[in-house]
């Protein structure tokens, strides 16, 4: 196949932007390089999401429109769509709404060579075989995005949770791990390409197992790496949630003291229906021991409001569990239905759209509030900030996160991308706070300040 440029749009979360970079890898080892613009390019991809409903019509909105851009422009363009629509609808992208050339599952992007020569011949190809043995743990991704300071890394793929409202394991297939080693080594030459943060990736990291070794050793071990590398995860279920990694995270001044914890409800009977195998009080009692052992941690979770079911009582059960935990973020969804699922073939959506609405606001006005707060408290303390780079409201300004992954904004001075600064709060918003910086500084030597004589709380 001669050489394309290509462009790749993503939608959904993190798994997708590094799946993304994954194909970037199979597209380069092939000789295509990236372009500017959708418009531009050769081949699209649209890089899908299947998790809500508002998601997929975002993607259809898309396709539409990259069809008219062919139309207008009459050239041949392929367009392919990847990832979990991908697998769940292919028959209507390519039959039904003929809007697309190739549709790849997220475990054939090895296909897209042949794939790509299918469509050259005249044909339409798909590939949404989902495998067994797939991590694409021999793949180098190519990051032709992002700040160059952080990144993601794919330490497993699929689910086996099997959660009632969850389209996950049927588009993404059975849960796998991939080789400690080949994480490690991932890690390591991003450390040496200078990036300062890593965020290891999974539908539900503290399952993983690569022959016996457990989240809490990799986590421990990928630390070690580069004792100046910030070491994030995301997304944790509480069901199996283990001390020894809390430990972990306490010992380790690099390993950030930020958890995501989805509860998705406050109510017991309804997180029974959800399928999700822990009660309430088991969940409170996860994120108290969650405080006692790493002081400050900052959390954050997935709220689903208007599942089958749901009455006003259990909504009110969801806002007090907010109100209890005090989430510093939270990612907020009305209940959208999703085909194949558990609760799509047993249950009714039986939730008026002006009910999910309203409980939705109610949801959303709470955590603001709680968020407003918690950041107000922030005022007057120092938070070890890495600078991810200009801040979008004014060009004289950085903005960077702390470990408890709070944005923070200050004056740029000649302070650059991918250095930490020392960063005293001085004033906050729901959604940032703002601050005066102190100056540079590292995690080890911020660390030993904090031991010495806390500067934070």
């Amino acid at each position: 196949m001669e050489q394309k440029t290509y462009f790749i749009e993503t939608y959904g979360c993190q798994m997708n932007f590094s799946d993304s970079e994954i194909v970037n890898s199979i597209m380069s080892d092939q000789g295509h390089k990236p372009a500017a613009t959708p418009e531009q390019a050769d081949i699209v991809f649209v890089n899908t999401c299947s998790i809500r409903d508002n998601a997929e019509r975002k993607v259809w909105d898309r396709l539409k429109y990259l069809r008219s851009v062919r139309a207008k422009n009459q050239q041949g363009q392929i367009v392919g769509v990847l990832g979990c629509m991908a697998e769940r609808i292919r028959e209507k992208f390519l039959d039904e709404e003929k809007l697309v050339d190739l549709v790849v599952g997220p475990d054939a992007y090895r296909d897209i060579p042949n794939l790509l020569a299918q469509v050259d011949d005249g044909r339409k190809a798909v590939n949404v075989i989902l495998s067994l043995e797939e991590t694409y743990a021999d793949i180098a991704p190519v990051r032709t995005t992002g700040n160059g300071v952080t990144a993601f890394v794919s330490i497993m793929r699929g689910c086996d949770n099997m959660c009632s409202f969850c389209v996950v394991p049927f588009t993404r297939g059975r849960e796998r791990s991939r080789a400690i080693d080949s994480i490690l080594d991932e890690i390591r030459q991003l450390s040496d390409s200078g990036y300062k943060e890593v965020t290891v990736l999974g539908q539900n990291v503290n399952s993983y197992n690569d022959n016996g070794t457990t989240f809490a050793e990799l986590m421990y071990r990928a630390s070690l790496i580069n004792p100046e590398m910030r070491i994030r995860f995301s997304t944790s279920h509480p069901k199996d949630f283990p001390d020894e990694l809390l430990s972990i995270i306490n010992e380790r001044p690099n390993i950030c003291n930020y958890i995501h914890i989805p509860a998705q409800s406050g109510n017991s009977e309804v997180l029974k229906r959800m399928r999700r195998p822990y009660t309430r009080e088991e969940y409170l009692s996860l994120i108290e021991r969650m405080k006692e052992i790493i002081p400050g941690v900052a959390l954050s979770t997935d709220i689903i409001t208007g599942f089958c079911g749901e009455t006003e009582e259990q909504h009110q059960d969801t806002l007090s569990l907010m109100e209890t935990v005090r989430y510093d973020l939270a990612y907020m969804f009305a209940y959208s239905e999703r085909e194949r699922t558990l609760a799509h073939r047993k249950y009714e959506d039986d939730i008026p759209e002006d009910v999910k609405k309203r409980r939705l606001s109610e949801i959303i006005d709470l955590q603001m509030r709680n968020q407003a707060e918690a950041n107000k408290q922030e005022i007057g303390r120092t938070h070890l900030v890495l600078v991810e780079g200009e801040s979008k409201r004014n060009a004289d300004q950085l903005n960077g996160r702390t470990d408890t992954n709070k944005m923070v904004v200050f004056d740029r001075m000649d302070y650059q991308p991918g250095e930490y600064i020392m960063v005293r709060i001085t004033d906050s918003t729901s959604a940032t706070l703002k601050g005066e910086p102190l100056g540079r500084s590292s995690i080890q030597e911020f660390s030993r300040m904090q031991q010495a004589e806390p500067v934070r709380v």
